[in-house]
């Protein structure tokens, strides 16, 4: 059996796609090779490519005027991609900073201009999001950024802002999780190593119209346009991870889709979140309001019990429960692939352990 894997990223994949690409590691299809050895340019990894996108398509309903791209470089290339691409539609972008992806964001930013951080915590840690368009915005932002979901803190927004401004969103620890307004957004971007795959590939959903206005000076490996000509095979993609998540995809699918996701989730945090806020012995501080429901941090109210609390959650099946190092405290990342078992056992554990320490 395999245990509970709760970390943040790379993260949980679920059993039944793991197998799947077990029995097609050394010969995928009668082709005489794994999919790790083909050229992506075969006519077998353009039909594994293609398909993997229509799912994506399908799955979050992207519109029409929109592409999907499947790059590398993790979300972090996306915080200097971004800024080189849209630095010329204006003297400067608006920045919501809530967590620590949003604070080095913001910063690569500052590298290639000169973004307004809009909002920034008073506190380390924030603990409830802003009203966005309550916030002090430019008057010609080239675009807003923010993070839906902050994965160190577990701090998300709900709701997506209705403002003017493109509306520009890192979904590395949320996309797929629940369904999706994608035609709210000019990008959407996320690493996959949470929801999608494996690390090495990055989602990249874009408004066509938007992206035509982007930088025509960069180098083509910087330009979006370039990558959406080219079917995301600008330069050779990281064919093992794409594979992966065409898998990811068709398993969710099978499933339900994002309603079906969306429930789970849901039930798994509440679960969650009502056992710690139940417990004079475990704490979130995060507002009600603004708690992530994939990332989920907590302290030990006595904190000389946390290295023994870890210890014996190992111990019990329970991986990766050490809140970022940034941070301290605890962490269960409940991405899709954690089934609602995990988070009971997760539940029973900390109980047995409340009752034995307490």
């Amino acid at each position: 059996m395999r245990e509970w894997n709760f970390s943040a990223g790379p993260s949980v994949i679920s059993a039944e796609v793991l197998k799947e690409v077990q029995s097609e590691l050394l010969e995928f299809k009668e082709s005489g090779m794994s999919v790790m050895e083909m050229s992506h340019r075969s006519d077998i990894f353009s039909d594994i490519s293609n398909n993997a996108k229509k799912d994506l398509i399908n799955l979050l309903k992207v519109p029409d005027d929109y592409d999907v791209l499947f790059l590398q470089g993790g979300a972090t290339h996306q915080f200097s991609m971004i800024a080189f691409n849209y630095k010329h539609l204006s003297s400067t972008a608006d920045y919501v900073t809530t967590g620590s992806w949003t604070k080095k964001a913001f910063y690569e930013a500052t590298k290639i201009f000169d973004p307004n951080e809009v909002f920034k915590s008073d506190e380390d840690i924030c603990k409830k999001v802003p009203n966005i368009e309550e916030l002090r915005l430019s008057k010609n932002a080239a675009y807003l950024h923010y993070c839906p979901n902050e994965t160190i803190e577990g701090v998300a927004f709900h709701e997506i802002p209705k403002i003017d401004t493109p509306l520009i969103a890192d979904m590395s620890s949320v996309i797929l999780s629940e369904p999706l307004e994608v035609n709210k957004f000019s990008i959407i971007y996320a690493g996959a190593q949470k929801n999608i795959g494996p690390a090495g590939l990055t989602i990249v959903i874009i408004n066509k119209e938007f992206m035509e206005m982007g930088n025509k000076n960069l180098p083509n490996i910087l330009k979006y346009s370039e990558h959406s000509k080219s079917n995301s095979m600008l330069n050779t993609p990281p064919t093992f991870s794409w594979y992966i998540a065409g898998k990811v995809f068709k398993w969710m699918i099978n499933l339900g889709g994002l309603d079906y996701f969306e429930k789970q989730n849901k039930l798994k945090a509440s679960l969650l979140y009502n056992f710690i806020d139940n417990s004079d012995f475990y704490e979130n501080t995060i507002d009600a309001s603004s708690r992530s429901i994939m990332n989920v941090p907590f302290n030990l109210k006595e904190s000389k019990f946390e290295e023994k609390f870890l210890s014996e959650a190992l111990n019990n099946g329970l991986l990766n429960l050490k809140g970022h190092r940034s941070v301290g405290g605890m962490r269960a990342s409940i991405y899709n692939a954690m089934p609602l078992e995990g988070v009971k056992d997760l539940i029973k554990f900390m109980d047995y352990f409340k009752s034995k320490n307490n």
